[in-house]
């Protein structure tokens, strides 16, 4: 959504655990998953952190985080630890913004093959790279 402060849009079920502990917390990581992790993803997907720990479940390594409490989970490519920052729009759209307060990769992954939920249990995998030129900093 923004880049300075970096900020993410993240929609949440109401009927989720997840929704929940961010609406407690006031903060989260956000884990990508590579292609490699499909499996585990649907089937973190498919239960609830109420009744299990998904961690134990799939064989999941958790990292502590550096700035927030909630786990990285050590087999994704990237993690991103996040704060809220707003939730004015969370009663009406399950609509939290994230500012992301600590942002890890894991070198290891030269090409990584990201992983990206387009629902109904279908799934685009990031592929091809193109490097443009860019005045960005």
């Amino acid at each position: 959504m923004e880049f300075e402060p970096p900020l993410v849009g993240c929609i949440v079920s109401g009927h989720n655990f997840s929704f929940d502990a961010l609406k407690k917390t006031r903060e989260c990581v956000l884990n990508i998953p590579t292609a490699e992790l499909a499996t585990k993803v649907v089937g973190c997907g498919n239960i609830s952190g109420r009744h299990k720990d998904k961690f134990e479940a799939f064989g999941l390594t958790p990292v502590p985080g550096a700035l927030v409490e909630a786990p990285l989970i050590a087999e994704c490519f990237a993690s991103l630890e996040c704060r809220v920052a707003d939730m004015r729009l969370m009663n009406r759209y399950n609509f939290f913004v994230l500012e992301v307060v600590k942002a890890w990769i894991d070198p290891c992954f030269k090409d990584p093959r990201t992983l990206h939920h387009r629902g109904s249990g279908r799934f685009m995998v990031a592929g091809e790279t193109i490097k443009l030129r860019s005045r960005m900093k």
